[in-house]
């Protein structure tokens, strides 16, 4: 954090981020940033609906008290919350590189995550818009203002619906429903 100090107070930096910081070094750079008279704003974590670690691991929380961002990477979950797989019958499902390797992309890991896509479908239906933008839109929300979603996108087409789901609002009930059946199959 010295030399991110030294860097801002030249002028070659103007905010200060960490990434895959825990809640610890989390609050150690952020208390040496303080101390030279500057701030932490952000840690950027892995962070979705199948991924909630940072709520149990003091990450998240910590952020919301020290008042940082969280940064979500992987935000749709290497792309299963878009719902494409799922599409698929279990048996069909091809993947390749790294996907092969992720538990979620088993069948076994399709037909766990199922009922949240299912949940997602029909929420994204009542607001005519697709489960990938529920799952981004959830994750921008449920916590207020703390988290900021940086999801991937191999196409024009997926990068702007990613960013059209700044365009509706889910209601407390639904953001609630996603809260408990991401919950229940969440490790």
């Amino acid at each position: 954090m010295d030399a991110m100090t030294r860097l801002a107070e030249r002028g070659n930096i103007k905010y200060i981020g960490v990434s895959n910081f825990n809640e610890k070094r989390m609050r150690r750079a952020d208390a040496r940033l303080r101390h030279n008279g500057l701030r932490l704003i952000s840690n950027q974590v892995s962070y979705s609906l199948l991924n909630r670690q940072i709520e149990s691991n003091g990450v998240l929380p910590a952020a919301k008290e020290l008042g940082l961002s969280i940064i979500a990477y992987s935000p749709l979950a290497q792309g299963i919350l878009s719902g494409k797989f799922h599409a698929q019958t279990p048996e069909s499902v091809r993947v390749s590189g790294v996907r092969r390797y992720l538990r979620n992309f088993t069948r076994k890991g399709l037909e766990r995550t199922r009922p949240l896509m299912t949940l997602l479908r029909g929420i994204a239906g009542a607001h005519g818009v697709v489960p990938a933008q529920v799952a981004l839109q959830w994750l921008v929300s449920f916590n207020g203002e703390v988290v900021v979603a940086i999801p991937g996108a191999t196409s024009a087409g997926q990068a702007e619906d990613n960013a059209a789901a700044l365009n509706f609002t889910l209601t407390r009930e639904e953001l609630d429903s996603i809260d408990m059946e991401s919950k229940r199959i969440s490790p």
